[in-house]
């Protein structure tokens, strides 16, 4: 089963980036990172897949924190997210989010007005 949660805050503690996500009905202790990012196109997010042995669960990366994210590959420095206040670090969400952001430029493939905002936020 897939579930989703919402990051709804983004804030750097120390050399990490944080991530913060709404509660989810997911025992937190045994999520583990997939290091993989899928696009939400419609919803205006990147989506990072983390897993337990039952579900997945689409920790999804609004607009709203583009700018940290983007601040964060520039720095190269490691993302981290809490989940029902679990932390773990996003494996290779630097890559992932690096490949995809170079894919989307210019490619309407992914809707003209995500193209822009992406372009807006990590290519300006």
């Amino acid at each position: 089963m897939r579930k989703t949660t919402i990051v709804t805050e983004a804030r750097q503690t120390g050399d990490v980036l944080l991530l913060h996500t709404e509660r989810l009905d997911v025992e937190a202790a045994g999520l583990r990172p997939r290091g993989h990012v899928l696009v939400d196109s419609d919803g205006f997010a990147f989506l990072y897949i983390l897993e337990t042995e039952q579900d997945f669960v689409y920790l999804s990366m609004p607009e709203a924190v583009w700018p940290q994210l983007k601040q964060a590959l520039a720095g190269k420095q490691p993302v981290w997210a809490d989940v029902n206040g679990v932390r773990m670090e996003l494996e290779h969400l630097q890559e992932e989010l690096a490949y995809l952001v170079e894919n989307i430029e210019g490619n309407a493939n992914y809707g003209d007005e995500f193209v822009s905002r992406v372009e807006a936020v990590f290519l300006a």
